[in-house]
Protein backbone atom coordinates (compact mmCIF):
# COMPACT_ATOMS: atom_id res chain seq x y z
CA UNK A 1 0.00 0.00 0.00
CA UNK A 2 1.32 3.43 -0.93
CA UNK A 3 0.20 6.33 1.27
CA UNK A 4 0.60 9.98 0.31
CA UNK A 5 0.72 11.99 3.58
CA UNK A 6 -0.08 15.64 2.95
CA UNK A 7 -0.64 18.71 5.07
CA UNK A 8 0.83 22.12 5.69
CA UNK A 9 4.62 21.80 5.48
CA UNK A 10 5.76 25.30 6.25
CA UNK A 11 6.64 25.21 9.94
CA UNK A 12 8.98 22.97 11.90
CA UNK A 13 6.05 22.01 14.15
CA UNK A 14 3.91 20.85 11.22
CA UNK A 15 6.75 18.87 9.65
CA UNK A 16 7.71 17.36 13.01
CA UNK A 17 4.14 16.21 13.72
CA UNK A 18 3.78 14.63 10.29
CA UNK A 19 7.23 12.97 10.45
CA UNK A 20 6.62 11.53 13.91
CA UNK A 21 3.22 10.24 12.80
CA UNK A 22 4.82 8.63 9.73
CA UNK A 23 7.37 6.95 12.02
CA UNK A 24 4.56 5.54 14.16
CA UNK A 25 2.71 4.24 11.08
CA UNK A 26 5.90 2.63 9.78
CA UNK A 27 6.69 1.08 13.15
CA UNK A 28 3.16 -0.26 13.53
CA UNK A 29 3.16 -1.65 9.98
CA UNK A 30 6.54 -3.34 10.53
CA UNK A 31 5.32 -5.00 13.75
CA UNK A 32 2.20 -6.27 11.99
CA UNK A 33 3.81 -7.34 8.72
CA UNK A 34 1.99 -4.75 6.60
CA UNK A 35 3.73 -3.50 3.47
CA UNK A 36 3.36 0.29 3.50
CA UNK A 37 5.28 2.97 1.64
CA UNK A 38 4.66 6.53 2.79
CA UNK A 39 5.34 9.53 0.58
CA UNK A 40 5.88 12.84 2.37
CA UNK A 41 5.78 15.68 -0.21
CA UNK A 42 8.31 17.72 1.75
CA UNK A 43 10.92 15.05 0.99
CA UNK A 44 10.28 15.01 -2.76
CA UNK A 45 12.49 18.02 -3.50
CA UNK A 46 15.31 19.65 -1.55
CA UNK A 47 15.80 23.33 -0.87
CA UNK A 48 19.01 23.37 -2.96
CA UNK A 49 17.07 21.83 -5.87
CA UNK A 50 14.37 24.48 -5.52
CA UNK A 51 16.97 27.23 -5.52
CA UNK A 52 18.79 25.82 -8.56
CA UNK A 53 15.54 25.44 -10.52
CA UNK A 54 14.52 29.05 -9.91
CA UNK A 55 11.20 29.85 -11.60
CA UNK A 56 10.89 26.27 -12.84
CA UNK A 57 10.78 24.93 -9.27
CA UNK A 58 7.00 25.33 -9.07
CA UNK A 59 6.56 23.09 -12.13
CA UNK A 60 8.91 20.43 -10.74
CA UNK A 61 7.23 20.44 -7.31
CA UNK A 62 3.83 20.10 -8.98
CA UNK A 63 5.01 17.29 -11.24
CA UNK A 64 6.62 15.25 -8.48
CA UNK A 65 3.68 15.59 -6.09
CA UNK A 66 1.09 14.82 -8.78
CA UNK A 67 3.06 11.75 -9.93
CA UNK A 68 3.05 10.31 -6.41
CA UNK A 69 -0.63 11.12 -5.94
CA UNK A 70 -1.35 9.22 -9.16
CA UNK A 71 0.35 6.13 -7.70
CA UNK A 72 -1.11 6.34 -4.18
CA UNK A 73 -3.65 3.97 -2.67
CA UNK A 74 -4.50 6.29 0.21
CA UNK A 75 -4.16 9.94 1.09
CA UNK A 76 -3.77 11.04 4.68
CA UNK A 77 -4.29 14.78 5.08
CA UNK A 78 -3.49 16.91 8.11
CA UNK A 79 -6.38 19.39 8.30
CA UNK A 80 -5.35 21.50 11.31
CA UNK A 81 -5.47 25.29 11.29
CA UNK A 82 -8.19 27.91 10.85
CA UNK A 83 -8.72 26.52 7.35
CA UNK A 84 -7.25 23.64 5.36
CA UNK A 85 -3.94 24.42 3.65
CA UNK A 86 -4.58 25.28 -0.01
CA UNK A 87 -2.11 22.74 -1.41
CA UNK A 88 -3.58 20.05 0.82
CA UNK A 89 -7.09 20.95 -0.37
CA UNK A 90 -5.96 20.65 -4.00
CA UNK A 91 -4.34 17.25 -3.36
CA UNK A 92 -7.50 15.97 -1.67
CA UNK A 93 -9.69 17.17 -4.54
CA UNK A 94 -7.39 15.78 -7.22
CA UNK A 95 -7.13 12.38 -5.54
CA UNK A 96 -10.88 12.28 -4.88
CA UNK A 97 -11.69 13.01 -8.52
CA UNK A 98 -9.46 10.17 -9.72
CA UNK A 99 -9.84 7.61 -6.96
CA UNK A 100 -10.88 4.08 -7.70
CA UNK A 101 -12.84 1.67 -5.50
CA UNK A 102 -10.79 0.79 -2.44
CA UNK A 103 -8.78 4.01 -2.42
CA UNK A 104 -9.35 6.19 0.64
CA UNK A 105 -8.79 9.69 1.94
CA UNK A 106 -8.42 10.04 5.71
CA UNK A 107 -8.39 13.50 7.21
CA UNK A 108 -6.67 14.21 10.52
CA UNK A 109 -7.94 17.15 12.56
CA UNK A 110 -6.43 17.49 16.01
CA UNK A 111 -7.29 21.20 16.09
CA UNK A 112 -10.10 21.95 18.54
CA UNK A 113 -11.41 24.88 16.50
CA UNK A 114 -14.40 24.30 14.25
CA UNK A 115 -14.00 25.68 10.75
CA UNK A 116 -16.88 24.06 8.87
CA UNK A 117 -20.03 25.75 7.64
CA UNK A 118 -22.46 23.46 9.43
CA UNK A 119 -23.12 22.54 13.01
CA UNK A 120 -21.00 19.50 13.76
CA UNK A 121 -18.69 20.13 10.80
CA UNK A 122 -15.00 20.42 11.60
CA UNK A 123 -13.67 21.63 8.22
CA UNK A 124 -15.02 22.98 4.94
CA UNK A 125 -17.86 20.75 3.70
CA UNK A 126 -16.10 20.01 0.40
CA UNK A 127 -13.06 18.67 2.26
CA UNK A 128 -15.14 16.77 4.77
CA UNK A 129 -17.25 15.25 1.99
CA UNK A 130 -14.15 13.99 0.14
CA UNK A 131 -12.73 12.25 3.22
CA UNK A 132 -13.69 8.68 4.02
CA UNK A 133 -13.24 9.64 7.67
CA UNK A 134 -11.82 12.52 9.69
CA UNK A 135 -10.01 11.27 12.76
CA UNK A 136 -9.22 13.40 15.79
CA UNK A 137 -5.96 11.87 17.03
CA UNK A 138 -2.85 10.01 15.95
CA UNK A 139 -4.11 6.90 17.76
CA UNK A 140 -7.42 7.00 15.92
CA UNK A 141 -5.51 7.41 12.64
CA UNK A 142 -3.48 4.24 13.32
CA UNK A 143 -6.66 2.32 14.12
CA UNK A 144 -8.30 3.57 10.93
CA UNK A 145 -5.34 2.82 8.66
CA UNK A 146 -4.83 -0.68 9.92
CA UNK A 147 -8.54 -1.37 10.09
CA UNK A 148 -8.67 -0.47 6.40
CA UNK A 149 -5.49 -2.42 5.60
CA UNK A 150 -6.36 -5.55 7.44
Amino acid sequence: MKIYFTGPLFSEAERYWIRSTIQQIESFSFRHGAQIEIIFPYDLITQPEIESLGNNAKHEIFSRCKSHLDDADMVIALLDGPQVDDGTAWEIGYFYARKKPGQKIIGVRTDLRRSGECEGGCVNSMIEGACEKIVRSREELLERIFGLCG
